[in-house]
C-alpha cells in the first residue's frame, strides 16, 4: 500500500543521524533493486535555446544572456545517430529534449517520427518537451513514448522565486495528462536554488503523493551558469545531496531515483554514497542538454571500483529483480 506522507514525517527523516538513514534507505533499496545494477540513460538536446520560460537557472532561457547558441530542432538523422551511439555505449533509455514552453501541433509529426525510429533501434524513449495538451499526451502515447519528463524544481513554497512563467499548478497538470494516457512520469527537482532544508522535504512529499508516484525521479544538483540569476549560488554540501538522495529511496522505495545534472562536480566518493543511499540511475555521455557530464571512461572506472554494472535491457532488468527479490527473501528469513 502506498504510504500517504505528511511533511512533520519528512522533516523527521531530514533530521535522523546520517549513518542511521544511509542504513535504513539501503534496506530499503535492496528490497526492490539489486545494489549493483545502475540504469543508464542518455539525453539529447534535440531543440537549444529561445526558450520563453524565466527559469533562474537555465542557460535556455532567452531572458538571460549566457552565450548559448540556438538550435532549431535536430534532423532525424542527427538524433539517430546519436541514439546509436547511447545504446552502444551501454545505455537503455534515450531521452529528448527540446527547450518550448510547449509543443506546437505542426511539430507533432515529427516527434511522432522520432519516437517510433528510436523504439525500433531497442530503446526506451523519453521526452521533455514543456506542457503539453489532452491531445498531445494522447498523441505521444499513441506512437509509444515509454517515459515523459517534466520536473516539479522545488517545493510548492519556493517555486516562485525560480519561475514565474509557469505555475506549479501548470506542471501538476502536465503530469496529470500524462499519466492519464498510460505513459511513465519523469519529475524530480533540483538541489541548490537557495532552497531550505523544508523546502527540500516539501518537493520530495509533492512527488511521493502523486495518486502514483514518478517512475523515474531525477536529483539534479544546481550547475551555475554564467549569466542567469543563479550563477552565484552557493554550492550544497554534499552530506545534504546524499541525505535527499536517501529520503528519496525511503519515501518512494519501487521508482529509480537518478542522478542528473551536477554530476561533473561531484566527486567519486559522492556519487558513491548517492549508489549507497538509493540513487540506482545517470544520465551517461559528455553533456545534459547544455551543462557538462562526466565523460563516459569515469563512469565505467567507477563503476568498476564499485562492482558496479549496467542494465543493458527491460527483459534482463526484469530477471534481474525478480533474482534480487528472490535473494533478499532468503536473506530476511535468514536473519
Amino acid at each position: 500500500m502506498i504510504q500517504h506522507w505528511k511533511l512533520k514525517q519528512v522533516e523527521d527523516l531530514f533530521n535522523e543521524p546520517f549513518i542511521e538513514l544511509i542504513f535504513r534507505a539501503q534496506q530499503v533499496h535492496r528490497r526492490y533493486f539489486n545494489p549493483l545494477i545502475i540504469q543508464i540513460s542518455t539525453l539529447l538536446s534535440i531543440k537549444t535555446g529561445k526558450c520563453p520560460e524565466d527559469c533562474k537557472y537555465c542557460s535556455q532561457s532567452s531572458r538571460y544572456h549566457t552565450d548559448l547558441k540556438y538550435q532549431s530542432l535536430m534532423e532525424i538523422d542527427k538524433i539517430l545517430m546519436a541514439a546509436r551511439k547511447a545504446k552502444a555505449n551501454g545505455s537503455s533509455r534515450f531521452c529528448m529534449g527540446a527547450a518550448w514552453r510547449s509543443p506546437h501541433d505542426r511539430d507533432m509529426p515529427y516527434l511522432e517520427k522520432i519516437i517510433k525510429k528510436v523504439k525500433a533501434l531497442g530503446m526506451e524513449t523519453c521526452m521533455t518537451l514543456g506542457s503539453l495538451s489532452d491531445d498531445q499526451a494522447q498523441r505521444l502515447a499513441k506512437v509509444g513514448l515509454d517515459f515523459y519528463n517534466h520536473n516539479l524544481d522545488t517545493s510548492p513554497e519556493f517555486y516562485n522565486k525560480i519561475t514565474t512563467t509557469k505555475s506549479y499548478q501548470q506542471r501538476l497538470d502536465t503530469l496529470s495528462k500524462i499519466r492519464k494516457v498510460g505513459i511513465k512520469i519523469c519529475s524530480g527537482g533540483i538541489l541548490g536554488l537557495g532552497e531550505t532544508v523544508k523546502d527540500r522535504a516539501s518537493l520530495l512529499l509533492q512527488l511521493a503523493n502523486l495518486p502514483k508516484p514518478p517512475e523515474s525521479i531525477p536529483i539534479n544538483m544546481l550547475v551555475k551558469i554564467k549569466g542567469t540569476p543563479f550563477a552565484n549560488n552557493e554550492n550544497i554540501e554534499p552530506f545534504d545531496f546524499i541525505r535527499t538522495i536517501a529520503i528519496t529511496r525511503i519515501m518512494i522505495p519501487t521508482s529509480y531515483i537518478r542522478l542528473s545534472a551536477g554530476r561533473n562536480q561531484m566527486s567519486e566518493q559522492t556519487q558513491a554514497m548517492c549508489f549507497m543511499a538509493g540513487a540506482n540511475s545517470i544520465f551517461y555521455g559528455c553533456k545534459l542538454l547544455t551543462t557538462s557530464n562526466p565523460e563516459e571512461d569515469k563512469d565505467i572506472i567507477l563503476f568498476r571500483k564499485l562492482g558496479i554494472k549496467t542494465e543493458c535491457n527491460h527483459n534482463e532488468r526484469n530477471n534481474t529483480l525478480n533474482n534480487q527479490l528472490s535473494s533478499n527473501e532468503q536473506f530476511y528469513d535468514a536473519t
